[in-house]
């Protein structure tokens, strides 16, 4: 167990501790929107889909360039329970678990691009490729095709910021329609010929004769692109952050991998690659002593309510065994993260490739890590290691 030093992934402990203890649900002007720091209060919102909504598109007068979340994510019940469902149908476990071998595979192969050089930057020659690539096949996309991926998705996850809503508003726009055209394509070509990618599988799901439709897959395809690409390209990117603050806990996992699993919930505790969520009030509520009005933005403090005191015992310090570990990285309730799943085998099984063949990986000296600019995502844009080789 240590104790949680300053680091370019750390949340700012400080202020979040005081505003759990002061503020609890906060209204914060630059945003237009209420922020939740602590634990109860943050599971309520998660939990409430009837007070607190997730699909903005429901309201109107919401703030000018807030931002709105599509698929399965901004649908509430029943018709959220009934496209769960459906995904279930195709994206099983067994769908995630036969992805392993290929991931070993990925994994070894990049690193072995990094071996000769001696250094490397984890993000964009580790964290990022390595999930991009998996989701790519599993939806069945070309490699030809899966760079400008990444600057799509780049676009629609890392460029909100609370001061430049219109020109978000516009790339964001423009990724959606090239993204949406790309898989419209896709699809035509599926329902021509269907395969074993996962999208074949999604075509053929079905529940109570419904099965999903177009607009539904496409969005889908969209969610699982993003949020699956970004938050596990940020997951695996802060891990090694976090394994550089902590050498011994690095040198600890080399020596018991089986501790892995109990690390990575920890890093996505005290290290979300989450950062934050969005609801929308359905009606008139008080939250954490304050009243809230109508259609009312509420943002959700991943970040902080993972270190409520209140939740979890020495919350402060980073302990890979701590058992439980019930953080909201991955949400809570009807909206828990469907990639949690994909996210976590990833990590499971990237991570420990890559601590055993580079035992003496260490940072390079000096270099400024700049963090993420997004709301909604936590982690850094570069990250350069010497892998000792």
């Amino acid at each position: 167990m240590h104790k949680i030093i300053e680091s370019p992934i750390r949340p700012p402990l400080e202020h979040y501790k005081q505003m759990r203890a002061k503020s609890p649900v906060f209204f914060e002007p630059r945003a237009g929107s209420w922020m939740v720091f602590r634990y109860a209060e943050a599971v309520r919102v998660l939990n409430d889909h009837t007070t607190f909504s997730s699909d903005p598109r429901r309201f109107e007068d919401l703030p000018s360039g807030m931002p709105t979340m599509f698929s399965i994510l901004g649908l509430d019940e029943p018709r959220h329970r009934k496209l769960r469902t459906i995904i279930h149908r195709a994206f099983t476990p067994r769908v995630v678990e036969k992805l392993a071998p290929r991931i070993s595979v990925i994994t070894h192969a990049l690193l072995d691009q990094v071996q000769v050089r001696g250094e490397m930057d984890v993000i964009q020659d580790f964290a990022y490729p390595l999930p991009l690539t998996v989701i790519a096949e599993l939806l069945g996309v070309s490699v030809e095709d899966r760079v400008k991926f990444h600057a799509w998705c780049n676009t629609l996850t890392t460029g909100y910021q609370f001061e430049d809503r219109t020109s978000f508003s516009q790339s964001r726009e423009e990724s959606l329609q090239a993204l949406n055209a790309y898989f419209g394509e896709v699809l035509k070509a599926r329902r021509a010929a269907l395969g074993d990618d996962l999208i074949s599988l999604l075509l053929a799901a079905e529940v109570d004769g419904e099965k999903l439709n177009d607009e539904e897959l496409l969005e889908f395809c969209l969610l699982l692109l993003i949020a699956g690409h970004e938050t596990t390209a940020n997951l695996l990117g802060n891990a090694v952050v976090c394994f550089d603050t902590y050498p011994d806990v690095a040198n600890q996992l080399r020596e018991d991998p089986s501790l892995m699993p109990g690390a990575i919930e920890e890093i996505l505790r005290c290290f979300p690659s989450v950062a934050s969520d969005f609801r929308f009030t359905t009606t008139e509520t008080t939250l954490g002593g304050q009243q809230i009005g109508k259609y009312q933005p509420i943002l959700v403090m991943v970040d902080s309510a993972n270190y409520d005191e209140a939740q979890f015992s020495n919350a402060d310090y980073f302990d890979i065994q701590r058992y439980p570990n019930r953080h909201l990285t991955f949400g809570h309730g009807i909206h828990f993260c469907l990639g949690a799943p994909l996210a976590r085998l990833e990590a499971r099984i990237a991570l420990p490739i890559l601590l055993e063949r580079f035992p003496d990986l260490k940072a390079v000296p000096a270099q400024v890590v700049e963090p993420i600019k997004s709301p909604f995502l936590a982690g850094v844009k570069h990250f350069y290691v010497k892998t000792g080789h």
